[in-house]
């Protein structure tokens, strides 16, 4: 196999092998290094012992994300306050892997990778490998290492717990956006009624700082204890412009400082009404996000 070919490989099935890996640990900073110690591996294997390079690599970033968060799961148990995905920015700039389907564009959303963290990190490989990447049962037995009957078994505990935490009536993306600007004509100050309006009664704000830099340590519960949190919250925060642009798929608020992008701000939208709230903080986990900005400025 010559170096050409070697990356020409490779290169044909990065985006989805990032697509898994950024699902499975919600963090583009360390699905690249996943994906990274996957070319590593794939440029030092001998050609005749690969049969499908796609089952191939796909093996290998899944059980590397495994075998990550096994060693990373004292880290998130120690974790200062809520723990939230990292966001990237899709809409024309770099995605998480294809997305040309709803149902895989759905599933890179903010909400939907917090429903992830809730599964076990294999139901987490079963259920991404099968429903949202399409491998059939026989190849994912081979890839998990697990039989297909438990693997089988581990896909419905999965899709039930899923079922039980996505909302039954998604918002379209045009109900989205519409939303959002009711949320940037509330932050600018203008509206504010109609924003009241659109909270669910029952509606959550989680915000993660990571320990870091100022944010709420636990959630907060119900609509009016949600405008009060984010009216202080919003008042100790240096806010000097807003932005609406997408972020995993959905429409997003990001948060200026002058030229500091410093919060960004998504949600989940359920019958019409916003159920929950996202807003990540974590200077760490916005390092991606920033890169993607810049890139897509120069560019």
């Amino acid at each position: 196999m010559t170096t050409t070919t070697t990356l020409s490989d490779f290169q044909e099935h990065r985006g989805a092998l990032f697509g898994i890996a950024y699902r499975m640990l919600g963090s583009a900073s360390e699905a690249e290094d996943i994906v990274q110690e996957a070319w590593l591996r794939w440029q030092s294997t001998d050609p005749t012992e690969v049969r499908s390079p796609r089952a191939y690599l796909t093996t290998v970033v899944t059980r590397l994300c495994l075998d990550h968060l096994k060693s990373a799961r004292v880290q998130r148990e120690q974790y200062i306050g809520t723990w939230l995905p990292e966001p990237v920015l899709t809409g024309g700039h770099t995605a998480p892997g294809p997305e040309d389907e709803v149902e895989r564009l759905e599933s890179v959303s903010l909400a939907f990778l917090v429903v992830l963290e809730r599964l076990t990190p294999i139901e987490r490989a079963v259920f991404l490998l099968h429903d949202v990447f399409d491998y059939g049962y026989p190849e994912i037995a081979g890839i998990v290492g697990r039989s297909e009957v438990a693997c089988r078994q581990m896909l419905s505990r999965a899709r039930k717990r899923i079922q039980a935490e996505r909302p039954r009536f998604p918002g379209a993306q045009d109900e989205h956006r519409r939303i959002a600007g009711i949320f940037l004509r509330a932050i600018r100050g203008e509206d504010l009624p109609a924003l009241v309006e659109t909270l669910a009664e029952d509606c959550v704000l989680y915000t993660d700082g990571g320990g870091q830099i100022a944010a709420t340590l636990k959630p907060i519960y119900g609509r009016d204890r949600v405008l009060r949190g984010w009216g202080g919250f919003s008042r100790k925060l240096e806010i000097t412009r807003v932005e609406l642009l997408e972020v995993n798929g959905e429409p997003a608020i990001l948060f200026w400082d002058n030229e500091h992008a410093h919060s960004v701000f998504t949600f989940e939208v359920e019958g019409g009404k916003v159920t929950k709230m996202f807003v990540q903080r974590n200077p760490e986990k916005l390092a991606t996000l920033w890169r993607e900005l810049k890139a897509a400025e120069s560019g």
